[in-house]
């Protein structure tokens, strides 16, 4: 351990990831920008100290010193390296501000800001300013705008706001272009969402399965909510309060088929159900649903390491509540998902569920 990290600093230091020279050293190679602010290296040939994620080219092993913070460095004689600025803010930092202004420019704006306008505010060209936005956020600024607009869409409507209304006060130009896709936007055209979902049919049956209720619900698109718990009525009554006006109608024998194919799923949770789904959410949501489906059955991820997968390392409370949020069990695995260590965490449909279903797994 280098005599550089003062005993004031070491025990915070010690217990991040970065905590020995060779883990340090490592994250120098590697450029890993995750180790930013956890500690400082020196080069004795060039006399400065860097970010670990600096991309000047890599010193020889023995010419480099690590400090747990600016000052140390330039208390042992380093001076600050004009390439990665380590005494600024980080680049991973000002990148996630930039976006995160930019959405705020998109959220405020009444009408939706051109790609040049966004740009221009970020200080960076189209091209880098759009390949940077879309891998922080997971969607093109264009796209990012059409969701916020379909969000007020929606607020508008719930507020009584006219159908007409709704949609020039959220910025679309033409009432046309929105109803061309509304039905992808919203699940269901502006009035039926208005409505809570009159004009909607959703099929749907309660079941018995060894892990008690299971409701099956679907529209023409395909499965929309696969429910677990112990009181049927009250399965029932949550999917009636999603589509308060939606038309329910009881499964008929086609539909029981259904049922029992997802009775099996439980039972048999390794298994592939081959069904279509009817994924409703915000990108952010199905990104973090696509990843959970590519967990192999009998094996588990943390909510850290699907941030990770879907390229947003710091976004795990927002992963965490993609898996509550979550309304087809088992086919859209969340019980897959745990606590780093293996704690098994909450579980919507509780946590017991959720450890029947991991061993039945592990068992296949």
């Amino acid at each position: 351990m280098n005599a550089e990290f003062p005993r004031s600093k070491m025990q915070n230091f010690d217990t991040n990831a970065f905590a020995t020279d060779e883990a340090r050293w490592a994250a120098v190679v590697g450029r890993d920008p995750n180790a930013d602010g956890s500690f400082y290296y020196s080069v004795k040939t060039t006399g400065v100290y860097c970010r670990p994620s600096c991309a000047a080219r890599l010193a020889r092993r023995e010419n480099v010193a690590f400090h747990a913070s600016p000052e140390a460095a330039e208390r042992a004689g380093f001076r600050p390296c004009k390439r990665c600025n380590p005494t600024g803010e980080a680049p991973a930092v000002r990148r996630a501000r930039v976006v995160a202004e930019a959405c705020q420019m998109i959220e405020q704006a009444e009408e939706p800001p051109t790609l040049d306008a966004l740009a221009q505010m970020a200080g960076l060209s189209r091209h880098h300013f759009h390949r940077l936005f879309t891998s922080i956020v997971g969607v093109t600024p264009k796209a990012y705008a059409d969701a916020e607009r379909t969000r007020r869409v929606g607020k508008a409507l719930d507020s009584g706001a006219s159908v007409t209304e709704a949609i020039y006060e959220a910025g679309f130009n033409s009432s046309g272009r929105f109803y061309e896709s509304s039905s992808e936007r919203l699940g269901m055209t502006p009035t039926k969402f208005r409505a809570g979902g009159v004009d909607t049919t959703i099929r749907f049956a309660v079941g018995e399965c060894s892990l008690g209720a299971v409701l099956v619900a679907a529209t023409r698109d395909g499965v929309c909510a696969i429910f677990l718990g112990d009181d049927p009525g009250e399965l029932v009554h949550d999917l009636d309060s999603r589509f308060p006006n939606a038309e329910l109608i009881g499964g008929d024998e086609d539909f029981e088929q259904l049922v029992a194919r997802v009775v099996g799923l439980v039972d048999h949770p390794a298994q592939n159900l081959d069904l279509p789904l009817d994924i409703r959410g915000t990108a952010f949501q199905r990104r973090v649903w696509e990843a959970l489906r590519q967990i192999p059955a009998g094996e588990t991820a943390t909510y850290s390491e699907i941030a990770a997968r879907i390229g947003m390392p710091k976004a795990v409370r927002a992963v965490a509540n993609a898996c509550a949020n979550n309304k087809i069990a088992i086919a859209i695995p969340c019980h897959r998902v745990v606590r780093r260590g293996g704690d098994l965490s909450g579980y919507r449909w509780g946590v017991e569920r959720k450890r029947a279903l991991l061993a039945r797994e592990r068992a296949r």
